[in-house]
């Protein structure tokens, strides 16, 4: 299986960078992993942008301030069951300041909701990335998870 997230924005700040790197190798222990940052612009191209980066065969998760809200266990029972039932990628949706494109989140297999406050989307990444590395923790029983 493979993991990916794609982002509006780059994540400059050296000490998230260094922090979001890690918890992204940690994930890459367990799956293929691609981190894919899109550039902000108008929403039609942004929306343009996010299309061409999903597999049509993978499951969609757009992060979403409206979202279903998911405990780590929850969000770990996800990856576990996609990894039971073959699916070949789970793609992380992060938007820019305006959020994600309307299409782009409708089209998704889940909204997730990382918070009901509203996050900038490096920390919304390093977030994720964490409760990812989190979920895979959990459903290996590795120490990390309690």
């Amino acid at each position: 299986m493979r993991v990916t997230i794609v982002a509006v924005g780059k994540v400059k700040e050296k000490p998230l960078r260094k922090v979001l790197d890690d918890y992204l190798g940690r994930i890459g222990r367990y799956v293929k992993l691609e981190e894919i940052e899109l550039k902000d612009g108008p929403i039609d191209q942004v929306q343009a942008k996010f299309e061409k980066a999903l597999d049509a065969r993978g499951k969609v998760v757009a992060l979403e301030v409206e979202g279903d809200a998911w405990s780590s266990q929850k969000l770990a029972s996800f990856v576990g069951e996609c990894e039971v039932r073959s699916v070949p990628s789970i793609t992380f949706l992060i938007g820019g300041s305006y959020g994600l494109p309307p299409e782009v989140s409708r089209a998704a297999d889940v909204r997730l909701s990382l918070s009901a406050m509203t996050l900038p989307h490096r920390l919304a990444r390093v977030f994720l990335a964490e409760q990812v590395y989190r979920a895979y923790t959990i459903l290996r029983g590795e120490p990390y998870s309690h």
